[in-house]
């Protein structure tokens, strides 16, 4: 059986190019073909599970997954989405950020609330959300069907870190994305965007010296196999984004469109319990399948000397994105006030 880091070796144009040319002749047979980032039984995997669920119970369509790896990267299926190949994708902002600039607000850090109650209430009520980034979407021929939170973001590194300091001159892992960039030179480190198929071994030959996901992810991945040691910082939570190709969705009956939307809505009420207590699993994995793992949770001072630095990477969010960037943020910002009241 392949295991997941083979899957990170092995994604390549022979096998994007067989996949999506099977995806195209799947298309026509109502048979609505989804990708995304993450591996089996990953939250981005549920998701999806749950989505394809819905859809067969309720309706004659069926719906194919795919896994990170099985149609490229995730620039390669977004380009697929966009093009109609693919009817819906599953693509973090990190990675939307070069299509959609405004989608890097996910990244400012401390930004977004720490406690799991807070998060799901701002996902569920914020207006920027449900009515700004749908029309952001909407200009590169997406429609935004949800945005749903993954988990809280932990740095691994070579060795433990407690302050800025200590990430100097440290080559850290991000995705392609200025802002995240931004965040991490605040941070003190240096951002080294990598494609998420070279992580593994960048780390083990000390190419970079840390990176940042989500526990599970983490764990998923065997990242704590070769970056032991992790730090919860408490600077955000991974945001993903569930859509389809606008074309597509436009073409379907209002009754489909709707059987989508209802689709969708039940897959983020089912993800909402699958990640409840998640990180706190992922975790003890990954301490009962390794003695060199260490667990550096920053106390409040310590987080204050991150938090300070977050000023800096607002003002380069609002320079990059200009007035609608800087209107997103401020309603972002009273999004959080309502649901944090």
């Amino acid at each position: 059986m392949i295991n997941k880091r083979t899957i990170q070796q092995l994604v390549g144009v022979s096998c994007f190019s067989l996949a999506a040319m099977g995806a195209a002749s799947l298309a026509s047979a109502n048979n609505w073909l989804y990708a995304h980032e993450e591996y089996e039984d990953d939250v981005q995997d549920v998701y999806a599970y749950k989505f394809k669920e819905y859809i067969e119970q309720n309706s004659d369509n069926t719906v194919t997954v795919y896994r990170f790896g099985e149609l490229g990267e995730s620039d390669d299926i977004m380009e697929q989405a966009q093009a109609g190949i693919l009817q819906f994708v599953n693509q973090s902002p990190g990675f939307t950020g070069s299509l959609i600039p405004e989608a890097q607000i996910f990244f400012v850090p401390y930004l977004l609330p720490t406690d799991m109650e807070t998060v799901v209430q701002f996902f569920r009520e914020s207006k920027a959300i449900h009515e700004d980034f749908p029309e952001l979407y909407a200009e590169q021929g997406l429609e935004l069907l949800k945005m749903y939170p993954e988990g809280e973001m932990v740095l691994t590194a070579d060795e433990p870190i407690t302050s800025p300091q200590d990430l100097r001159n440290k080559r850290i892992r991000i995705m392609t994305n200025p802002l995240l960039a931004s965040t991490y030179e605040a941070f003190g480190a240096t951002p080294t965007p990598m494609p998420w198929g070279e992580v593994y071994g960048a780390l083990q030959t000390n190419m970079i010296q840390g990176q940042e996901n989500p526990i599970f992810w983490i764990q998923s991945g065997g990242l704590y196999e070769v970056s032991p040691n992790l730090i919860f910082t408490g600077h955000g939570w991974f945001t993903t984004a569930m859509m389809a190709n606008q074309d597509f969705f436009d073409g379907l009956s209002a009754d489909e469109q709707q059987l989508i939307r209802d689709a969708a809505d039940y897959a983020f009420e089912e993800i909402l319990v699958h990640i409840d207590g998640l990180a706190d699993e992922a975790l003890d994995m990954i301490l009962e399948a390794s003695d060199r793992v260490t667990v550096t949770r920053l106390d409040e001072d310590q987080i204050n000397a991150f938090r300070e630095r977050a000023p800096q990477v607002e003002e380069t969010f609002v320079d990059m994105t200009g007035p609608r960037g800087e209107a997103l943020m401020e309603q972002f910002k009273a999004d959080l006030e309502a649901v944090s009241n």
